[in-house]
């Protein structure tokens, strides 16, 4: 698919079809749209009269142009409000219509959207966005695909000249989420701790990054006693993954990214029961799959950043070597943990990946993991939850979750609430009581970090959805590759 910018009119415009974005309450046809009308014998205000528009976000209709006209079929999309515009707003309503073009088998589709707040780059980075993650489809493991839609071949922005480079940006960030998605969409049979590290293997070839997998027995040195026991039980070998961009120059800043990295969780001794959602638990790696994703769109855009991807990779599965309920970890900070609940593993790897992040001398670090089914009651599906002792890194998250569209509400750091993790034989539990679960996992996470400022982002809802919503379709989304980009950059 090919993304052009061009100044031509949308009265001129040729080709399959032309989608106009209108605000709510503003769908007069006046000055060029006017025109357009007469030229199309009045067929645009016919549309908008037979299917009552009236511009409120998320509504489409489509129509054929007939006679002789050179433009096969318009489209008019709701906007919503013009005061209340969001780039989210216009990622939505692109992927609306790319996913609409694509059904009416259109090859070359024109998209005329107003600007959001008079930055054109961020304008048409959202539009590219919403297109391609709209018109993304994973049929790697059908014999045979059921989509039976055209194939869309050109995309034109109109009015968007001069931002060429936002383009080229977008399309790298949305390759990073579709790598994210497919991570996530396969099953544990074909991404295991393993494949991971070959990913990141990939990743560091083609994005010029450092790397460094450290092996069981390097983790055994480093002391990574709460990570090991949770890779105890599976046959594959855990993959601590460490990825490292490094801009040419000095570095304004250095961050590290650490995503949960689970690439199958059966919950361990604690099993999962029937209903539980076992078979979904693929998804347990949708942090490690975001940090990846990320990595590849930043080592395409390099930025005057220096980024660390870590991620401690291993399944929870269940054997003679499994951990038990009542066993005692020690992580590799020293802290001793009493394992109350083997389903809790994913805290239990990140606790060592985040002492090993703290050490490198970074300015901020942010984990993100599918980390408590807690926070999918607080918050559902839509939403994940941010945690941080600090308010300059949290309003960096909500920041960039705001230019990317993605949803975070921050939760409170309740100190209190660390009661409910203390054991009588360790320094903690992995586990406390259910009330505040979510709450208490970052407080345990809060334990393995020092000094250096850091949020968690607990992605459980968000990372995988059974209903189409939006420009995600029914499965993996990639939540989380965005922001962390934008982060990165801004």
């Amino acid at each position: 698919m090919e993304f052009r910018v061009t100044d031509t009119p949308r009265s001129v415009w040729t080709g399959d079809a032309l989608a106009i974005g209108l605000f709510e309450d503003a769908v007069e046809l006046t000055g060029d749209l006017a025109q357009l009308d007469e030229q199309l014998t009045g067929t645009l205000k016919e549309l908008l009269l037979e299917t009552d528009f009236q511009g409120k976000a998320g509504t489409i209709a489509i129509t054929r142009v007939g006679g002789k006209s050179l433009l096969r079929k318009i489209a008019i999309v709701g906007l919503g409000s013009a005061e209340n515009l969001k780039l989210d707003t216009l990622r939505q309503a692109a992927g609306m219509c790319a996913k609409l073009a694509k059904k009416e088998k259109c090859k070359t589709l024109a998209l005329s959207f107003p600007v959001w707040q008079n930055t054109p780059d961020a304008t048409a980075s959202a539009i590219v966005e919403g297109v391609e993650l709209a018109v993304h489809q994973d049929h790697r493991f059908k014999s045979e695909s059921e989509d039976k839609s055209g194939a869309i071949e050109q995309v034109d922005l109109l009015g968007f000249v001069g931002s060429e480079s936002a383009i080229v940006r977008a399309r790298q960030i949305t390759a990073g989420v579709i790598l994210a998605r497919e991570l996530v969409a396969a099953p544990a049979n074909f991404v295991t701790p393993i494949t991971m590290a070959e990913t990141a293997q990939s990743l560091a070839a083609e994005c010029g990054l450092e790397l460094t997998i450290l092996e069981q027995a390097d983790c055994e040195k480093l002391g990574m006693g709460a990570f090991l026991g949770v890779a105890k039980a599976s046959d594959l070998p855990p993959k601590f993954i460490h990825l490292i961009y490094k801009p040419e120059g000095k570095p304004r800043r250095k961050i590290a990214i650490v995503g949960k990295g689970l690439t199958f969780d059966s919950g361990g001794l604690n099993i999962k029961p029937t209903g539980s959602g076992i078979e979904i638990m693929k998804v347990d790696m949708g942090g490690a799959a975001a940090t990846l994703g990320a990595a590849k769109a930043i080592g395409h855009i390099k930025p005057d950043v220096e980024v660390h991807f870590i991620s401690a990779v291993t399944e929870n599965m269940i054997s003679g070597n499994a951990m038990r309920p009542g066993d005692i970890l020690t992580a590799s900070n020293g802290k001793t943990i009493e394992v109350n609940n083997t389903d809790a593993e994913g805290r239990l790897t990140l606790a060592d990946a985040l002492v090993f992040a703290d050490k490198l001398g970074v300015d901020a670090i942010v984990d993100l993991a599918t980390l408590t089914g807690a926070c999918v009651i607080a918050l559902g599906d839509d939403i994940a939850g941010l945690w941080s002792p600090q308010d300059s890194v949290a309003s960096e998250i909500v920041a960039a979750s705001e230019m990317a569209g993605e949803k975070f509400w921050r939760m409170p750091m309740e100190e209190k609430y660390f009661e409910g993790l203390k054991a009588l034989h360790a320094d903690m539990k992995n586990t406390g009581p259910r009330a505040g679960g979510s709450i208490t996992a970052a407080l345990f996470l809060k334990q393995f970090v020092k000094d250096t400022p850091w949020a968690h982002l607990d992605i459980a809802g968000p990372v995988w959805i059974e209903k189409e919503n939006g420009y995600n379709g029914p499965g993996a989304t990639g939540f989380g590759v965005r922001t962390l980009v934008h982060w990165a950059l801004n």
